[in-house]
């Protein structure tokens, strides 16, 4: 036979290659899952901090409307003390408390707590000085 015109065979394939695409994807899905599940845990964190933020806001706003009436009123300001008010209408276990620590000095501190997270009771306090009457 003449060299030139022999013919090669391809060498067989393997058995080790065998299965080899299906594993790629098998970790291809389990890497798109576990983005999936951190995408899904990140929108979990998102709502809760917009929800706790939502409250934050709104326990400022109650604050301030009290001590714009607060203001609005300077002969009357005695009648303003008040301790732990329910406010729950306006935020979950809501509670408002005014107090007069100093002449002209008053804080507003509003307290709420997360429907169904834990026990910890949040906050948001405010101080004013206010003359006259």
């Amino acid at each position: 036979m003449d060299k030139q015109h022999v013919m090669h065979k391809a060498p067989p394939v393997k058995s080790a290659q065998k299965g080899v695409v299906l594993i790629e994807a098998m970790v291809a899905i389990l890497i798109f899952s576990m983005g999936v599940l951190a995408i899904v845990g990140l929108q979990a964190a998102m709502i809760k901090n917009t929800t706790d933020s939502k409250f934050r806001s709104e326990a400022s706003y109650i604050a301030q409307a009290r001590i714009g009436q607060m203001w609005s009123d300077p002969t009357n300001l005695a009648n303003y003390i008040e301790t732990n008010t329910d406010i729950s209408t306006q935020l979950p276990l809501g509670k408002r408390t005014v107090t007069n620590p100093a002449t002209g000095n008053y804080t507003v501190t509003v307290t709420w707590q997360l429907p169904g997270a834990d026990e910890t009771q949040h906050s948001y306090t405010t101080t004013v000085q206010i003359t006259g009457g």
